[in-house]
């Protein structure tokens, strides 16, 4: 789909011709003497229409308006936030076959660039479609989306990163909703290497044979019930300085989990081809990145397999030993995530970054936990913790911090290994962290899992794209701080500090 962005007063959006147009009006809407204005007036007095978020009005054909159907929405505090919400509210009328074209505009006199970014993400978002394996598929009908707003060049660089977002989020939509036989771990190497066009990023894949020189003996054992081989992608995006620390972005590419010989019940098994979503959030920023182009060094890391039970398949009680020498018993098979990520969280480490992130859908304890609103986010690092949470607020893709104390290590204890990959059911995603948090050394580290945020079941089923979003807006703080000049830095500080006093 096509986004553009338009200097477009409630005057000049009247004119657009159209198959919707959809007019964002916010609490103290002031009208002009415009038609479209004085549409909005006369619903606001008597009461047909109110300007609260999720509120709307559709008409059809109304007169001066060249716009087929006009949809008056509510926009309540003009937040991020109510933009989002409100064109969500509008999904069915955004995906309507008769809607090619539309032109969401904005009524206010000023508009923040976070509720363009926000606009820009909630069409897409409403209108997406997947079709890869449909032989007769509903594509996406909407073509063009045309942002209206009282100065474009004010609002620029937020309907830019929302545009890149968009295509991040639908690449990883994309491969989250693939059937496993059609995103094995050797297509989605392929994905990766794809990504190797966009400027700045390269792609290494490293299959059985190099993942067995390098002594991963943990992802190495999960992959042995599969007869798709295993690939170990690794991304890079080149922004900044080579003396730069990279941030390093480590994604769970479980490409299917049958639980292994530890077998998942039959009912909804289907939905373990989203055990790689945690890949599929990786691919998705490098695709954001590439648009994008922030100055800032980041590395990928993906670690694909499947999760199989044949005769080659690793056992309850079987003890393997790990890239960092470490050996784990094996109590279940189908705690297999943490074993392919700790493997390549060690591999993390020769370069030597600034933050390490790993993503996963991990645990179904953090479900129970969280339920599908935020991500679990764990780190060891109080800064990193702050910065994540923050940028997942901001992106309106949230997270939120659950404990790391030692004591919930103690169910890790192995009478047979260093450690056992499972601590019981009690706290089962902290213990889960606290597994990975073995393999970080003092890295400042954050392991975001995304069980119950990455995709939805039901009626709804399909991959939903997070956390590309959050991920991509902590990248973009972390460029940001990175350029900043030292002095603007030190009187923000300054400041900060007779403020406080």
């Amino acid at each position: 789909m096509n986004f553009d962005l338009k200097t477009l007063p409630l005057a000049a959006a009247a004119a657009e011709k159209c198959d919707l147009l959809v007019v964002l009006v916010p609490e103290g809407f002031k009208p002009g003497k415009d038609a479209l204005s004085s549409l909005v007036a006369l619903a606001l007095k008597h009461g047909d229409f109110v300007a609260k978020a999720g509120k709307h009005l559709p008409m059809y054909q109304v007169p001066a308006v060249a716009a087929r159907r006009v949809v008056l929405a509510g926009l309540g505090d003009s937040s991020a936030r109510a933009v989002r919400q409100t064109l969500l509210a509008l999904g069915s009328a955004i995906k309507a076959p008769q809607t090619r074209r539309v032109v969401v505009c904005f009524a206010a006199s000023t508009v923040a660039p976070d509720a363009v970014n926000a606009a820009v993400q909630a069409v897409a978002e409403a209108s997406y479609a997947y079709t890869t394996t449909k032989s007769k598929g509903e594509p996406r009908v909407l073509s063009r989306c045309i942002a209206g707003v009282p100065d474009a060049t004010a609002v620029r660089e937020g309907f830019d990163r929302g545009v890149a977002l968009v295509a991040g989020v639908e690449l990883a939509r994309e491969w989250g909703n693939r059937p496993a036989n059609h995103a094995t771990p050797s297509l989605l190497a392929d994905a990766a290497k794809a990504l190797a066009k966009l400027p700045r990023i390269q792609c290494k894949v490293h299959g059985l044979a190099e993942v067995a020189r390098l002594g991963m003996g943990a992802f190495m054992a999960v992959a042995r019930g599969s007869e798709e081989p295993l690939r170990f992608i690794e991304l890079r995006y080149n922004g900044a300085a080579r003396t730069d620390a990279p941030v390093v972005l480590v994604g769970k590419g479980i490409t299917f989990d049958t639980g292994g010989i530890s077998i998942k019940p039959a009912p909804e098994m289907d939905e373990m081809k989203f055990d790689m979503c945690g890949a599929a959030s990786v691919l998705g920023v490098f695709r954001a990145l590439g648009d994008l182009q922030p100055p800032i060094n980041v590395v990928g890391l993906i670690p694909a397999c499947e999760n199989m039970p044949d005769g080659r398949a690793v056992k309850p009680g079987d003890v393997v030993t790990s890239m960092s020498g470490q050996t784990i018993e094996i109590l279940n098979t189908d705690a297999e995530g943490r074993l392919v990520l700790c493997d390549a969280l060690t591999y993390a480490a020769r370069f030597k970054p600034s933050a390490l992130v790993d993503i996963a859908t991990l645990t179904g304890a953090c479900v129970i936990a969280l339920g599908g609103v935020r991500s679990g986010l764990f780190a060891n690092n109080d800064a990193l913790a702050d910065a994540m949470q923050q940028a997942g607020d901001t992106a309106l893709d949230p997270c939120w911090r659950m404990p790391l104390d030692d004591d919930y290590a103690e169910g890790l204890k192995s009478n047979f290994a260093d450690m056992g990959n499972v601590a019981g059911r009690a706290g089962g995603s902290i213990t889960a962290a606290k597994f990975l948090q073995k393999f970080v050394g003092e890295t400042p580290w954050a392991h975001l899992d995304i069980a119950g945020t990455a995709w939805k079941g039901g009626t709804a089923k399909g991959s939903t794209g997070r956390p590309v979003a959050l991920l991509v807006q902590y990248l973009l703080r972390q460029a940001e701080a990175a350029v900043a000049p030292p002095v603007a830095r030190g009187r923000s500080k300054a400041k900060k500090s007779v403020e406080a006093g």
